[in-house]
């Protein structure tokens, strides 16, 4: 995100970990299917007077990342793209309902040194909240220059269900079986187990008020590139904490509200805790 924004002309500034600020390069370095370029950024441990933050550490990272933030003034919108769906109420709880604007951001990227992003998936879907459009419309057209696919969502539990009811099947299967997306559909066993997730947590997202098509869903999950990797795939192998509970327990915890069985969901979540060595709940 920081890369393509400065790339359209914005005022990039980096937020990073105070211990690696004076080792951070002063650019980043982008690879992706259509272009490769290195911009200028700016750096800092402490989040600075800023018109839009924009929020992308992933849900064990958050509450580290959030003791960058002076306070609720520093940002004029705050826009997460962190995964799940819990981290929109706790934001809007220490910062203010009316500064915080979802979105989702659907990509296969990969940082392989600091200041050094690929971008490996030809498709980037970049969803944000409709109220946000004024906001945040003139950069998501520019975005759009650069191969993004960038909607804007009138419903909000429909923005971040359409993510996580797909995201949510793909990343634990993948992590479960410690294959590629292309392996685990090619597999009758894990394939089944694939569509069947994707169906609990449709049907839960649909109890929660989402609109979303589990039939559409796994024919997309079907078509992504075959050596597509989920990210909790890469966080379990490299021995990372995956976002386990931001991914797999708001469709256990949902589904418990409104009684609905996810036999499927709950197994792989079980298999991803024990593969990665993480304690049971």
């Amino acid at each position: 995100m920081g890369a393509c924004l400065a790339k359209t002309g914005a005022a990039v500034t980096m937020v990073v970990r105070p211990e690696t600020l004076e080792r951070y390069p002063r650019q980043i370095k982008l690879e992706s299917p259509f272009d490769n370029f290195t911009v200028p950024i700016e750096r800092a441990s402490q989040v600075p007077a800023v018109d839009v933050l924009w929020i992308c550490v992933k849900a064990t990272q958050l509450e580290s990342a959030l003791r960058s933030i002076p306070s609720a003034e520093t940002a004029g919108a705050m826009v997460p793209l962190l995964n799940g769906l819990d981290h929109v109420p706790l934001l809007r709880s220490r910062y203010g309902a009316e500064r915080v604007f979802p979105a989702t951001i659907a990509v296969e990227s990969e940082r392989v040194a600091p200041g050094h992003f690929v971008r490996r998936s030809p498709f980037c879907r970049l969803s944000a909240i409709a109220r946000a459009k004024t906001l945040l419309g003139p950069m998501l057209d520019q975005l759009q220059t650069m191969h993004f696919n960038c909607p804007f969502i009138e419903d909000e539990a429909t923005l971040l269900w359409s993510k996580l009811a797909f995201l949510a099947p793909i990343a634990l299967a993948t992590s479960a079986a410690g294959a590629s997306v292309g392996e685990v559909v090619s597999n009758e066993d894990w394939r089944k187990q694939l569509e069947s997730c994707v169906r609990e947590a449709c049907a839960v997202a649909k109890a929660d008020g989402a609109q979303v098509d589990a039939e559409k869903g796994i024919a997309a999950l079907v078509g992504l590139p075959s050596g597509m990797r989920s990210s909790m795939q890469k966080d379990v192998e490299q021995g990372n904490p995956p976002e386990l509970d931001a991914i797999g327990g708001p469709i256990l915890r949902a589904a418990q509200r409104h009684g609905i069985a996810v036999p499927f969901t709950q197994s792989l979540v079980e298999a991803v805790t024990e593969k990665a060595g993480m304690p049971r709940t």
